[in-house]
């Protein structure tokens, strides 16, 4: 049984899978985030633009879309709040984190996403992406420091040159 990527403890057949093939439709806001978290995992592109009110999918870059999705390993989503998005209501707001490695890099994807109801189906509005503090593990090398790198030289000499 293979797990769902969107977290929910559930299997993928029974969590994410029926709305991804379009064989059911998401019942809530945070369901079609879910979906569109396990989209780009398994790389069904075509569901994320499908999922996006129409005046919404000419912002989509389909291309650069597929490239992320098939260039990064994900590593897990998180939600951090819900607000509406319920059976009843016609809009809502899924912030969540998505966590993945690219080219050796971990990165976190902060969003916080709109969506709408239409015609009894969830669609994602938008979104306002939150940018996210890095924070130095390490002091920083002043420029007359030792090169960390082990040359000898002062690091404005060596590595810092074109920093």
């Amino acid at each position: 049984m293979k797990s769902c990527p969107c977290g929910s403890g559930r299997s993928y057949a029974e969590c994410c899978e029926p709305y991804i093939t379009r064989a059911e439709h998401p019942p809530t806001a945070e369901a079609l985030m879910r979906s569109r978290y396990s989209a780009y995992v398994e790389h069904a592109v075509d569901y994320i633009v499908a999922t996006c009110l129409k005046q919404g999918k000419q912002d989509i870059d389909e291309k650069a879309t597929r490239q992320w999705s098939e260039k990064s390993t994900w590593q897990g989503l998180r939600i951090l709040s819900v607000s509406k998005g319920q059976r009843e209501d016609t809009e809502g707001t899924v912030e969540f984190e998505a966590r993945y490695e690219q080219e050796g890099r971990q990165e976190v994807h902060h969003e916080e996403g709109r969506f709408k109801k239409q015609n009894g189906l969830w669609w994602y509005e938008d979104g306002k992406v939150i940018p996210h503090t890095v924070v130095r593990s390490a002091p920083k090398v002043g420029r007359n420091d030792p090169c960390p790198c082990g040359s000898g030289r002062k690091y404005k000499h060596c590595c810092g040159k074109s920093a």
